[in-house]
């Protein structure tokens, strides 16, 4: 799994992601201080969304994109704190090798 954090994203980065994301244009995305990048395999980016939603007020959404080994790409969109919270989260889980990752 490689994981990145993008600090004040560009406006054009903010884009690329925005016209990606699973969900489409309906759901909206706010107050965007970072975006986190997570991408991995379907399994742990499952288990990864799950735990940076309940570790902190963030929007997960999966990025859509074509990758010949089966890898998925997770953009998760908060403020600074919460972002980088909820990787240190997702990094902790998969370290730890819990039962529910």
């Amino acid at each position: 799994m490689e994981i990145r954090i993008i600090k004040s994203p560009a406006p054009g980065t903010l884009d690329i992601l925005l016209r990606r994301k699973g969900s489409g244009a309906s759901t909206p995305i706010e107050s965007v201080d970072a975006i986190g990048l997570v991408q991995g395999r379907m399994i742990e980016m499952v288990c990864a969304a799950d735990v940076a939603e309940k570790a902190v007020g963030v929007t997960v959404e999966d990025i859509r994109g074509n990758c010949p080994q089966n890898m998925v790409l997770l953009a998760i969109f908060g403020d600074t704190a919460s972002v980088e919270a909820a990787l240190e989260e997702i990094k902790r889980k998969e370290k730890e090798g819990t039962p529910e990752w």
